[in-house]
């Protein structure tokens, strides 16, 4: 038979008083500023989701003529979403 159990991270010397939220006490955090990516990495990213967003149609058409309506209609949601992010990359940077 075992004794009462203790918790780990209480019993440790150098653990850090935690607050309700979860935070280290008298720690402060501070946003980063945020700053838009260059032309060049917004269009390669872009680039990159439509490659992707090519390959997840083709593979959408694929299974629709091979008749699997459900991996079609998966990877047509994967085509639009991979696209969307792309647009999203060039406009909001």
């Amino acid at each position: 038979m075992s004794g009462p159990t203790q918790d780990p991270v209480a019993a440790r010397d150098d653990a850090a008083s935690d607050d309700t939220n979860g935070a280290t006490a008298g720690v402060t955090a501070t946003a980063p500023a945020r700053e838009p990516r260059p032309w060049l990495e917004r269009l390669g990213l872009a680039g990159i989701a439509l490659v992707l967003g090519i390959l997840f149609g083709g593979v959408s058409a694929a299974s629709w003529v091979g008749g699997e309506p459900f991996l079609a209609v998966m990877a047509g949601i994967g085509c639009l979403m991979t696209v969307w992010v792309g647009m999203i990359t060039l406009v909001r940077g």
